[in-house]
């Protein structure tokens, strides 16, 4: 076993039999990438990205990035031929033919949480703080000694606003509008083409990914934690981005036989 792909609290995730038809579900920070106390400072490596544009290929376009980025992120670190995508824990979906599902919440509610987390930014230089439009992700990597501080406010702020909800993550918590998640972004890619029909696996590695494992293990699909964190209903593990991208490119090499 390669010590890059150990993992003792989750056995190994399979790889596919020959023929196999599989629909990658993937996570970005922390399962693609490893996290930076800046977001905009995460880079995904060039063997990565030439390991995922095969996968897509060879899968007949069967990959999506499900991730809390905003789209544009997402094209960014990745860009084409990776059209499937899910940003903002499922506020927006583009589909692998181009077209968007977007969920698009009362505007007056995102002018007020900004208002609201300005002022909260303004109080805690230290905070770290990611504009996604109708969503905010209030970041303390670099001070985690205020993640109760920080949790409080994200709640106080979020009980203030009509239709919207906290959600924890690793190191940081997300101000977003109520019952959007990865899951459902999942479940819907998974109805259409060229997903449906085909074993889903979901890879991630936060609080945020647990709806989508919910998700693909409903579908009696593959669900994999990045990292050690528990409780988690995944039902694999992989160490960290490094092992994920070892696993992928095993992947790849089994679908191509």
């Amino acid at each position: 076993m390669s010590a890059a792909r150990e993992n003792t609290r989750r056995p190994l995730p399979p790889l596919p039999e020959p023929r196999s038809s599989w629909a990658l579900f993937l996570d970005v920070d922390g399962t693609l990438a490893g996290f930076r106390d800046d977001p905009d400072d995460v880079r995904v490596p060039a063997s990565l990205k030439a390991t995922l544009a095969a996968l897509h290929a060879v899968s007949g376009g069967a990959v999506a990035l499900v991730s809390g980025r905003h789209l544009r992120d997402l094209d960014r670190l990745l860009g084409p031929p990776l059209v499937a995508a899910s940003g903002l824990h499922g506020l927006q979906r583009r589909r692998a033919d181009g077209s968007r599902d977007d969920i698009a919440p009362a505007s007056d509610q995102a002018d007020i949480l900004h208002r609201h987390v300005d002022a909260l930014a303004a109080r805690m230089p230290r905070l770290g703080v990611e504009d996604k439009g109708v969503c905010m992700t209030l970041h303390y990597r670099a001070t985690p000694a205020l993640e109760q501080a920080v949790t409080d406010a994200a709640r106080a702020i979020s009980d203030q606003l009509d239709g919207y909800e906290t959600q924890p993550g690793n190191c940081s918590i997300d101000i977003k509008p109520a019952g959007i998640d990865k899951g459902r972004a999942v479940t819907a890619f998974a109805d259409e083409s060229p997903f449906a029909g085909r074993t889903p696996v979901y890879v991630g590695d936060d609080l945020t990914d647990e709806h989508a494992f919910a998700a693909v293990n409903v579908r009696a699909g593959i669900s994999i934690r990045v990292g050690d964190r528990e409780p988690t209903q995944a039902r694999f593990g992989l160490r960290d981005p490094r092992a994920v991208e070892a696993w992928l490119l095993d992947v790849l090499k089994h679908l191509r036989t």
